[in-house]
């Protein structure tokens, strides 16, 4: 199976998100490439919250080109086999910690945000990854900092697609 394969298998639920749903798959059926970041009308991404549930806490990455604050993620590579395992490595670059699990389930959210030129959009499939005990995080190249915030924090120093997020993934735990 492939990553385009796999993406819209995945797509295949989400009846609560069903237009932003249907608008990842119309992009997929238009653009074959779309799961890659060379397709610059707008491609796949994979991002995943990471979870300390026991002491709960999110972690947080001050993202360097665009200086937000906003869970870890990025875009699809050719070793990814999927989705889930794209959110992961990525998760586990950027964050430094060994050992994260996705949620159960699959991803929790979708959403789509425009981004500056070349591309257009990144079509963000977005899970959760539940933190070992006692992680220990490290900085990233692609981060200005990284950082754990109470769960009532994060509405104070994200946006509303992260908040959404964090609501979700508390919603699965």
């Amino acid at each position: 199976m492939s990553l385009f394969d796999d993406t819209v298998l995945v797509l295949k639920g989400y009846e609560d998100q069903e237009e932003l749903r249907q608008a990842f798959l119309d992009h997929l059926e238009v653009h074959p490439d779309g799961t890659w970041k060379s397709c610059h009308a707008g491609h796949i991404t994979a991002s995943a919250l990471v979870v300390d549930p026991g002491r709960g806490q999110v972690l947080l990455t001050l993202h360097k080109k665009l200086r937000m604050w906003l869970q870890m993620g990025g875009h699809c590579e050719p070793a990814d086999p999927t989705l889930a395992a794209a959110a992961l490595r990525e998760a586990t670059e950027e964050s430094g910690i060994p050992d994260l699990t996705l949620l159960p389930g699959g991803p929790v959210r979708l959403d789509r945000h425009p981004i500056p030129a070349p591309c257009h959009w990144h079509f963000d499939v977005q899970y959760a990854a539940v933190a070992p005990p006692g992680a220990v995080h490290a900085i990233s190249d692609e981060s200005l900092n990284v950082r754990w915030f109470g769960y009532d924090e994060v509405a104070d120093v994200a946006d509303e697609s992260v908040v959404r997020l964090l609501e979700a993934t508390r919603s699965r735990l």
